[in-house]
């Protein structure tokens, strides 16, 4: 020890991690078995974890303009001015909102399961904006009980340490991270037009090839066109594709469909699936089958389209949200009022510039 330094200054001891760890197990055990009245978020480890922007779940066009024209500090002042005014509902709130109610399911069937939805608001906005999130999410009553407000931060690093498996963003470039991270993500877009969707069970469309499944199919189209790519599904027919960045959230709402079918109430189950692809049933439409089957997954409908237009089939669908990985099909989806989401992952997508251009960065 050095002459005038007390024991304190110098620190811990060496044995301090090793103390400390018995007292981090036992505060851990005493908060968990505090009595809790009301509903209680899960444990992030064990729930189907959703993480969306203050964009997607809320409509923020005038603040957005504010960013950007007039800057961070304008902004601030204009939200905290502004704090006791809720957002207008946003391209992810009818999805939340089908969340919820597929959690009420599932906690009146399992009082004490935790496997349920947990959903996380993941934003790049300052903590003082944090006060008008937080109102209008109480306005609308929903059950969002974690923030991660980040200050101009990306978000995208927190992802992982929420156990996300699922992150839905208006801000395109961090769901490009988010997908080179090998989260599943998608940039959400608002529908044209309102349609109402189902307030009792959520549907959830996906397309196949880019989406579920690798962009390897995709590929040979792009090289070699569509008759080398139907030789090529009918001589891999037995051979499953390999998995694309939103297989793990199929899996997921696969895994809570069975926790109803084990009541019994698969024909009653509030969780739907949709497989909507622009494959041809007779030439391609096997191998995408048996691939799922491989995984031990399903959907409960699958839609072959052969080329013809994906809007017109989800109109009658109304899906809570689409998938996709090209983007004319998610503009056909939105003009027939469905919220569609931009998987930007395989082939199809436009090269990334080298150096891009510095652009103004997005409030989330």
């Amino acid at each position: 020890m050095e002459p005038g330094e007390s024991r304190e200054a110098r620190g811990p001891g060496p044995g301090a991690e090793t103390a400390a760890a018995p007292r981090w197990e036992e505060a851990k055990t005493f908060y968990d078995n505090l009595p809790w009245e009301g509903t209680r978020s899960p444990r992030p480890q064990n729930a189907v974890t959703i993480a969306v922007s203050s964009r997607a779940l809320f409509r923020m066009d005038e603040e957005q303009r504010i960013y950007t024209e007039q800057g961070v500090e304008e902004y601030v002042r204009y939200q905290l001015e502004h704090e006791n005014e809720p957002f207008s509902p946003g391209p992810a709130f009818p999805f939340v909102k089908a969340l919820e109610a597929v959690n009420k399911r599932l906690r009146e069937l399992y009082p004490d399961s935790e496997d349920v939805f947990d959903i996380v608001l993941m934003t790049n906005n300052h903590a003082q904006v944090g006060v008008r999130l937080i109102n209008s999410i109480n306005h609308y009553d929903l059950f969002i009980e974690r923030f991660c407000m980040t200050g101009g931060n990306s978000p995208i690093c927190y992802l992982k340490a929420y156990h996300t498996n699922l992150y839905l963003s208006a801000d395109a470039e961090k769901v490009r991270e988010a997908i080179d991270e090998g989260i599943a993500a998608a940039t959400i877009f608002s529908p044209s037009r309102d349609v109402v969707v189902s307030q009792s069970q959520l549907r959830v469309a996906f397309d196949g090839d880019a989406v579920l499944f690798s962009d390897e199919s995709e590929r040979i189209v792009k090289a070699h066109g569509l008759d080398r790519f139907f030789e090529h599904e009918k001589a891999h027919e037995n051979k499953p594709l390999a998995q694309g960045p939103l297989k793990g959230f199929l899996e997921a709402l696969g895994r809570l469909q069975k926790k109803f079918y084990s009541k019994g109430l698969r024909l009653e189950c509030p969780i739907r699936t949709y497989l909507v692809t622009a494959r041809s049933a007779a030439s391609s439409g096997a191998r995408a089958l048996k691939t799922l089957r491989s995984w031990g997954l399903e959907t409960d409908e699958a839609l072959f389209l052969a080329g013809a237009p994906k809007g017109p089939l989800l109109e009658k669908i109304r899906p809570h949200i689409f998938f996709d990985d090209q983007m004319f099909h998610v503009a056909g989806a939105q003009e027939m009022g469905t919220v569609a989401a931009h998987v930007p992952y395989g082939v199809a997508q436009t090269p990334r510039r080298a150096a891009p251009a510095k652009q103004a960065p997005s409030a989330q």
